[in-house]
Order: C-alpha cells, then structure tokens, then sequence
C-alpha cells in the first residue's frame, strides 16, 4: 500500500487538495503498477511560522 505524506505552507482549498491527490495517486498507480484504492495520501497543512528556510521563519504571503 502506497503512502504518501505532502506537507505545505498555509491552507489549501478543498478543490486544490482535490487536484493534488487525483494527480499523485494517477502518476504513483502508472508509475508504480499500482491500484489507485491502494494508495493513500496525507497532506498536512503547516503554519509559515512553523516553517525554516536558510535560518529564517517563514513568512506568510501577503
């Protein structure tokens, strides 16, 4: 059973998140010879300020 976890800055839509698990369970079921009922995907929605780059937090887009 395929798993994926996906970890992104700030909120998404439910139409966004929609979009990213049809096209990453379609690429892993082809890529992977997989059943698409197989795979499950986590996406875990992170506040800027919980988030590091170069040394420095995050900020959130204006």
């Amino acid at each position: 059973m395929p798993y994926v976890n996906i970890r992104v800055a700030g909120k998404l839509s439910s139409d966004q998140k929609n979009q990213i698990c049809a096209g990453v369970t379609k690429v892993i079921a082809e890529v992977a010879n997989k059943p698409e009922s197989s795979i499950l995907i986590f996406i875990d929605e992170v506040e800027h300020g919980n988030i590091s780059s170069g040394g420095k937090l995050l900020q959130k887009p204006a």
